[in-house]
């Protein structure tokens, strides 16, 4: 059997992308410094938890995979410290929009993405129909650097066919970035 170090990064986050993704860094850096060989940075953590409210105006942070600020980012930074990234971000393709997590491996290479399956919905503060389609890749799992792991997001961790899917296809780590901890109620979401 072989030893995988994990982290997990949960950060406070505000409107500026760059800001975030400079502060994600920073988290990935210092988990990279204690022997992390792969980190989970947080769902969709390029911005605050944007999906408390239906705003119109939100959708247009949706980009394609070979264009999102954070994914191109991170593909440098996994490459260099020589780790593994599930990276959320808010994916546009083929004319619809999904919660999707891209997993870049430790030479800096793009593996895959997965869109999230299930969307919560009239649950307070998480109106994530209004944002996302369901996701139409189904579960997955990747060959890494340094284990097979399977990468669900937030809601999907309450199916238990995520798990179970993910577990026979080989997955020896599951992951389940979540915005969970940025509480819908917080005036600064407005």
């Amino acid at each position: 059997m072989r030893k995988v170090k994990v982290a997990a990064v949960q950060m406070s986050l505000g409107w500026d992308v760059d800001e975030n993704i400079r502060k994600a860094e920073t988290q990935v850096r210092a988990a990279a410094a204690e022997g992390a060989q792969i980190i989970l940075l947080s769902e969709l953590f390029e911005r605050v938890y944007f999906c408390a409210k239906e705003k119109a105006e939100y959708m247009q942070f949706a980009t394609e995979l070979e264009l999102d600020t954070a994914v191109n980012h991170f593909k440098k930074v996994a490459k260099e410290l020589q780790v593994v990234l599930p990276i959320s971000f808010y994916e546009r393709k083929h004319g619809a929009r999904y919660n999707s997590i891209a997993i870049i491996d430790a030479d800096g290479e793009i593996l895959g993405i997965y869109r999230k399956s299930h969307i919560p919905h009239d649950v307070s503060g998480y109106q994530e129909k209004f944002y996302f389609n369901i996701g139409d890749t189904g579960f997955k799992v990747w060959e890494t650097k340094y284990a097979k792991i399977g990468v669900a997001i937030c809601w999907d961790q309450w199916f238990p066919e995520s798990a179970r899917c993910m577990a026979l296809m080989g997955a020896e780590i599951l992951f389940y970035p979540t915005a969970i901890g940025s509480e819908p109620s917080d005036p600064t979401m407005d």
